[in-house]
Parts: structure tokens; C-alpha cells; sequence
């Protein structure tokens, strides 16, 4: 009796184990290269334009950049991109995503509030032909379950916080993606960083203005970030957006399988 108990659990065990297997093998549709990583810029700000997008066309990366109407002085085009160079990024073949209109610390909205508020830009991206993307970024990187739970309800597929850690696809949740966030006083960190896009693990930086006029302690002087795309280009580093993550991850498998801890 006590061997087929044993030999019953062991049943259970293993096909416990092999569902386990095949539903974090879904979660990959191809094997994600050693060197990967990817670029997220937050706040349209001026410099974005004028210096991030053309040092990127020279070095060949992908971006992302997470937009908003940064209040009160978003109508300050020395301190913010407009709507119409906004497009231009997007023509210049980069992803625009959802920052939420205003900025603000999306768990302290109302859940009417905050849909209103990703809503608010994808009508205005609409306005100048650009197409509307299901990736977000947290203000402040503030969150709750709430607030992830509305992403899901909203088609969201990939939204990115902070943390200082690599991306495991088959551990973090999509909407809870970790990021490094880049700046002018830890450039060591961040070139340690770039050594652990291995092993199927991705580097995502949050980078604000290069420079930030408005906000000098999340800024990076151009000189800073050219030196970095030019370290990632010496050493063959792959630089893509988040939407291009899509191509080696199943995002509602990831979804489905693995389940999101928000102080992660």
C-alpha cells in the first residue's frame, strides 16, 4: 500500500512538474539571444527629438519612448517634444507607448481615471497617425494590483517598472517588466548591467532626457549617452524596443502562467 501511495504521488509529482515545463517552454517562441537589450525613453522630453532619436539612427538601435503631457510645463518645447515631433519618431521607425496624459501616480487614480488617462493618449497618437501601442510605463514606477489589473482588462501586454534588476521572461511578469534606470551619476552600475543579458535574461533601461532640463536628477549629458551606445555597439550588444520583445515572447502565455508580485 505505502509503494503505490508513493508511486501515485510520484505520478502527481512529475506531471505536475512537466505541465509546469511545457507552460514556461510557451512562454518563449524563440530562444532570446545573450546581448540583448532594450531602450525605453519617459516623458517626451525636447532632447528626445533633437539629440536621443538621431544618435540612435546613427548606431542602429531601437527605442521605445513613453509619452505624456508632463504638467505644468508640457507646452514648453524647450523642455518637451510637441505632438508633431512625436510623430516624427515614430516615422523615423521607433515605438511611441502609453505613459498616461498627466504624469501622475497612476495608483492614486481612480480606475475610471487612469483609463481615461491611457485613453487621452491613444487618441491623441490617432490624431497624428501613430499607431496605438499596448506597452505602458508607470509614472514614477507607482503601482498597485489595481493598477495591473486594469492593464489586463485593457489589452496592456508589456509595462515597465524600476528595480535595478534584469528581465527573467520566465519569472517576472510581463506588466511588471524591471528596468535600470540610466543617469549621470551611475555609469558603472549600468555598464555591469549590460553583463547580465545572458542566458535568456533582457537589460530594459528607463532613460529620461539626454539632458533632462526639467528634471536634472534623472538627466544624462549627451557625451554620457553617446559613450554608452557606443560601448553597445563595440561589443555587438542587440538594442530593440519593448514591442520588439514580442518576437521571442508569447506575452498572454507569460500572462497566463506566471503571476504578477507587485513588490517585485
Amino acid at each position: 500500500m505505502k509503494k503505490t501511495n508513493f508511486t501515485r504521488v510520484g505520478c502527481i509529482l512529475f506531471t505536475f512538474i512537466l505541465c509546469s515545463n511545457i507552460g514556461y517552454s510557451r512562454i518563449l517562441k524563440k530562444p532570446i539571444p545573450d546581448k540583448l537589450v532594450v531602450f525605453t525613453f519617459d516623458d517626451a522630453t525636447a532632447s528626445h527629438y533633437s539629440v536621443v532619436a538621431p544618435l540612435l539612427k546613427k548606431y542602429g538601435f531601437g527605442a521605445t519612448f513613453y509619452v505624456c503631457e508632463f504638467q505644468p510645463n508640457f507646452k514648453d518645447t524647450t523642455k518637451y517634444m510637441n505632438w508633431r515631433q512625436i510623430s516624427e519618431l515614430n516615422k523615423m521607425g521607433f515605438e511611441v507607448a502609453n505613459h498616461a496624459l498627466t504624469h501622475k501616480a497612476v495608483n492614486k487614480l481612480t480606475k475610471e481615471k487612469f483609463i481615461a488617462e491611457l485613453k487621452c493618449i491613444d487618441k491623441k497618437c490617432d490624431s497624428v497617425h501613430i499607431p496605438i501601442s499596448k506597452n505602458f510605463a508607470y509614472p514614477g514606477y507607482a503601482r498597485d494590483s489595481s493598477v495591473v489589473q486594469t492593464l489586463i482588462e485593457q489589452g496592456y501586454q508589456f509595462a515597465r517598472i524600476g528595480n535595478n534588476r534584469v528581465y527573467d521572461p520566465l519569472v517576472d511578469h510581463p506588466l511588471l517588466t524591471p528596468s535600470w534606470c540610466m543617469g549621470n551619476k551611475n555609469k558603472e552600475q549600468i555598464l555591469a548591467a549590460y553583463n547580465e543579458a545572458k542566458n535568456g535574461k533582457v537589460v530594459v533601461l528607463t532613460i529620461h532626457g539626454v539632458p533632462d532640463i526639467e528634471h536634472p536628477g534623472v538627466s544624462t549629458t549627451p557625451a554620457l549617452f553617446e559613450e554608452h551606445l557606443k560601448y553597445l555597439s563595440d561589443n555587438h550588444f542587440k538594442v530593440i524596443s519593448i514591442k520588439e520583445l514580442g518576437k521571442y515572447i508569447n506575452v498572454k502565455e507569460a500572462a497566463k502562467t506566471i503571476k504578477p508580485v507587485i513588490g517585485k
